[in-house]
């Protein structure tokens, strides 16, 4: 029987791609916009501005989903705003059950008004630890850690490399490149890559989203991502036989082989325009072939999805159970980059106990 969403909030989840960006409640967009003058908004009222976002008409393609976040990063222009945004993001994931959570931003889009930086970051730290603190009383632990991302359109990446690096003690978990993939290779941004890679640090990186193998390949041979951001065009080297059996192309074989985690954002991915619904997400093929499949939100607010709404989705596809679930989430918090005896702590104390319970 599948999995509804109040089921699945129930149980301890892992979160390795979302965007502090893509994820702001409309009622907080308003009253960020209001307190700084932000007059560029399509809706005034939070239910209308949620619809907005939501709406999966326009969204055919990658380009036009990121147009959303115009308005988001509008807003978050200020120390305060940062801070209360962080917060905020902390609360909710913690509210739908989840207890690790890796959340990415491009500090490079925050500095509008003269905000440096470090600034910048410190700002969405000193946020996420004030939301693990209110978490933590209100009896819903969870960690939260950050990963700079820098955009691949630019040309900031070194520079996003060494500010995660320097804060690494801080709450930063690692380095990533995010932005349109088509016509930026991520080797444009090996110098960022190399300087993570060389500081014993952590990079996964956006690939194989709207853009193919080529994109896949190169993140992975030349940038040594040890994760991929989606990922999810990985299919491309799977052949389906009529009898239902599989073919692995190289690539493909050596993505399951070395276990690289796909951060997989199933809805994110229809509302982008890569597959036409979440029945049809390869998720459910990679998953029966057991590569490190793992479950995303990508953008909380664009898409209107939390973990436990996406978790069910794909339960009601695949006739996914909850042994499955717990897979998936055994899966995440084995790729996080966290240290290596804190994430079994979290799997041992946290997550085994309350599936083996569930089930």
């Amino acid at each position: 029987m599948p999995l509804d969403a109040t089921a699945v909030a129930a149980l301890p989840k892992v979160l390795l791609h979302d965007h502090l960006d893509g994820g702001l409640r409309p009622a907080t967009i308003v009253e960020l916009a209001d307190e700084c003058g932000y007059r560029d908004l399509p809706e005034s009222s939070p239910e209308a501005l949620a619809a907005w976002f939501v709406s999966e008409t326009p969204r055919s393609d990658l380009v036009r989903y990121l147009e959303g976040f115009k308005h988001t990063v509008g807003v978050m222009q200020t120390a305060d705003a940062l801070r209360r945004v962080a917060r905020e993001c902390a609360e909710d994931l913690s509210t739908d059950g989840i207890v690790y959570a890796e959340v990415r931003f491009a500090p490079e889009l925050h500095i509008e008004q003269g905000l440096r930086l470090e600034q910048v970051l410190e700002a969405v730290l000193d946020g996420f630890s004030a939301g693990m603190a209110e978490a933590q009383a209100a009896d819903r632990p969870i960690v939260v850690r950050v990963l700079c991302s820098a955009m691949r359109t630019a040309a900031r990446s070194l520079e996003i490399a060494e500010l995660a690096i320097r804060y690494r003690d801080q709450g930063v978990a690692g380095f990533d490149v995010a932005g349109a993939e088509a016509g930026y290779p991520p080797t444009q941004h090996l110098d960022a890559f190399h300087t993570v890679q060389r500081a014993n640090f952590h990079s996964t990186l956006h690939a194989g989203e709207a853009f193919g193998l080529p994109s896949i390949w190169e993140a992975l041979q030349w940038c040594n991502a040890e994760r991929l951001g989606h990922g999810v065009r990985i299919i491309d080297d799977i052949a389906v036989k009529p009898d239902g059996e599989t073919e692995l192309g190289l690539l493909a074989g050596y993505v399951r082989d070395r276990r690289i985690p796909l951060e997989l954002c199933p809805t994110s991915n229809v509302h982008t325009g890569v597959v036409r619904s979440v029945a049809d997400h390869p998720i459910g093929l990679l998953r029966r072939l057991q590569f490190r499949v793992t479950v995303n939100t990508d953008n909380r607010l664009m898409s209107g999805v939390t973990l436990s709404s996406e978790l069910a989705r794909c339960s009601e596809a695949f006739g996914w159970d909850i042994s499955d679930l717990r897979w998936l989430t055994i899966n995440a918090m084995k790729s996080a980059f966290w240290p290596f005896d804190d994430r079994l702590a979290l799997i041992n104390s946290a997550i085994k106990p309350a599936y083996d319970a569930a089930a």
